[in-house]
């Protein structure tokens, strides 16, 4: 089959269970617009982001990072940080789209909220999940339908990844014993790195206020595609204009598997995970468009934390990888040089 002179960029945003410790660490202090974007993020947190950032790049953080105070700023910093410095370089993606906040990330760079307003709504549910039920989610290899027998007691489906990827989250205690009856009958699973029960109703009591929160500030229709992996198609603008729609986000399931077929069925595409760990990239790569060399994929950061040198390194190579690809302008468009600043739409 004859490859596409020229295939289409979509940004890809990981979620809760890709963060690690120092994760794009090695970019910080020496990228400028990604030390912009993720100062403004974690600036919007005053003192609370000064010991986000301390955390962070502490050799022994003070507050592990897979706490919800730390791992979701974090997160959320890391991703937007990401894609803005891809975009500096000149890419302009034809689409987003996210996982889990991954897609609050996209939406964010997508024009539909402020910047401030998205941290606000972040930080306020991440202090209201401190009064939710203690939990987690946990990665099983099966189909969605293998795993109905074991929902039940609070236990959803929390995610659909792949053909074979489903993510159940719920309360710890019948978590647990889901994860037990997983192992008496031979099933393989992995237990994410949260302890909060994501997209599941145990969630349900931050949907109310968080209506009330985004009701009161200005949304946007998305000046960039983006597709939502909680309809699994296109985002329409009267649902990013639905405080309801956001709200919800925290009790729906995640159909990323389903997102990303039609993604990859609008078009040929190079899929670039715009965050930590290669989660998105492994699923992505087992999709009949990739493994046919229609749509590709590549990373920004290594998969774990392996160094500062190794972030810049793996950030080198998807340069020029991009520029191979006819991604990035020839020459360079004026103030893509890495340095544009962060307070400039680029979307």
């Amino acid at each position: 089959m004859t490859r596409p002179t020229q295939r289409s960029v979509v940004l890809m945003f990981p979620g809760t269970g890709a963060q690690h410790p120092r994760m794009a660490a090695g970019l910080y202090r020496r990228e400028p617009v990604f030390t912009a974007a993720v100062d403004a993020v974690l600036g919007e947190l005053g003192a609370e982001g000064e010991a986000v950032r301390a955390d962070w790049l502490a050799d022994v953080p003070a507050v592990p990072l897979e706490a919800d105070a730390r791992s979701a700023p974090l997160l959320f910093a890391v991703d937007y940080a990401v894609g803005r410095l891809v975009e500096s370089w000149g890419v302009r993606p034809a689409a987003y789209v996210g996982h889990s906040m991954g897609e609050f990330a996209a939406a964010t760079l997508a024009g539909v909220f402020r910047l401030e307003d998205a941290v606000r709504l972040l930080w306020d549910r991440v202090e209201k999940q401190r009064a939710t039920p203690v939990g987690g989610m946990t990665a099983v290899a099966a189909a969605r339908h293998e795993v109905a027998g074991y929902l039940g007691a609070g236990v959803v489906v929390g995610a659909v990844n792949g053909p074979r990827h489903t993510v159940l989250s719920g309360p710890e205690a019948p978590l647990r014993a889901v994860e037990e009856r997983l192992a008496s009958d031979g099933r393989t699973f992995r237990r994410l790195a949260t302890r909060t029960p994501y997209h599941s109703p145990a969630l349900a009591p931050l949907v109310p206020g968080g209506a009330a929160l985004v009701a009161g500030m200005p949304l946007s229709a998305p000046r960039t595609l983006l597709y939502s992996a909680y309809t699994a198609g296109p985002l329409r603008e009267r649902e990013a204009l639905a405080p309801a729609f956001w709200a919800a986000q925290p009790t729906a399931p995640v159909l990323f598997w389903q997102t990303l077929d039609r993604v990859l069925r609008d078009d040929d595409r190079l899929l670039v995970e715009a965050g930590p760990s290669h989660s998105l990239s492994v699923l992505a790569r087992s999709h009949p468009a990739v493994r046919s060399g229609r749509s590709t994929v590549a990373t920004t950061l290594p998969p774990r934390a392996q160094g500062p040198r190794a972030d810049r390194l793996s950030l080198r190579a998807l340069r020029a990888w991009l520029s191979a690809e006819g991604a990035l302008p020839v020459p360079p468009g004026p103030g893509h040089s890495g340095t544009l600043p962060v307070e400039l739409p680029l979307s």
